[in-house]
């Protein structure tokens, strides 16, 4: 029964992501039309207002123009009475409504069917190994982009005292230039905002002490060598819990200004 629930909250769910997709259609297709509309005249007023435009710049209007048009009815045929989509008719309000009702219902559900104490640390114990893999798998992806912004700026620097060496004066590379300075200018200021490298570390330092956790629980070893199982479930429980929400308070520092972080600190 809980898993049915769980199935028609993640199919309201889509519903209501379908639907803001059709909406978002529905409305901004007739805008786009008008804005294509008014650019092409206002384009004829300001450069070619006593010459003909180019049939090139014509045709891409015109071509634009029809497209939208055709969107724009098969949108609302769609709506009105083509029976193509699920929620035609239906309103983005009308399904979080339903939503919320579904995830109600499943809570009260869930309440019926709670589990005790100990079960629920137990299958707590085996719910870890994903969490373990998720935090792996983001400390090597902020890992990876560490390594491509510091490589984009090693050979963005490196190429701008080769092109200044190469062109004496720089003016014809100025360009060049230009644009290796901008690319180092943003790769600089994204790794000091975004901070890849110290996610990195702060989550795979999260996964390995989870990890070793549950090596020790399972293990019998310090400290869940206790005589009585539901005590080592529940300090298990306890330790990895905090250990989550450490990891949690780390990426909020991380997320503040610097000025912020040592506020915090």
């Amino acid at each position: 029964m809980l898993i049915q629930y769980r199935r028609d909250i993640a199919d309201l769910q889509q519903r209501i992501r379908n639907r803001r997709l059709q909406t978002f259609g529905l409305f901004g297709t007739p805008i786009a039309l008008v804005a294509t509309v008014a650019a092409g005249v206002g384009s004829k007023v300001v450069f070619w207002l006593h010459t003909e435009m180019p049939n090139p710049i014509v045709n891409t209007f015109t071509a634009s123009a029809f497209i939208l048009i055709a969107a724009s009815v098969v949108q609302f045929w769609a709506e009105i009475g083509g029976e193509v989509w699920d929620d035609s008719g239906t309103s983005v309000r009308d399904l979080k409504l339903d939503l919320a009702l579904a995830e109600e219902r499943h809570i009260l559900e869930a309440r019926r069917h709670t589990a005790p104490t100990a079960d629920r640390q137990a299958s707590y114990k085996e719910r870890l190994p994903p969490e373990i893999v998720r935090l792996r798998m983001e400390s090597r992806h902020y890992r990876r982009l560490h390594l491509l912004m510091q490589w984009l700026l090693f050979i963005s620097s490196a190429a701008i005292s080769a092109v200044t060496a190469w062109y004496d004066p720089p003016q014809p590379a100025k360009g060049v230039l230009i644009g290796l300075g901008f690319t180092v200018t943003v790769i600089t200021a994204a790794t000091g905002y975004f901070k890849p490298r110290e996610r990195a570390f702060n989550l795979q330092q999260t996964a390995d002490a989870i990890e070793q956790h549950a090596t020790a629980i399972e293990l019998g070893i310090a400290p869940y060598n206790a005589p009585e199982e539901a005590r080592n479930l529940e300090l298990f429980a306890t330790t990895v819990e905090g250990m989550r929400a450490d990891q949690r308070m780390r990426e909020q520092q991380l997320d503040q200004p610097q000025q912020g972080q040592q506020q915090v600190i």
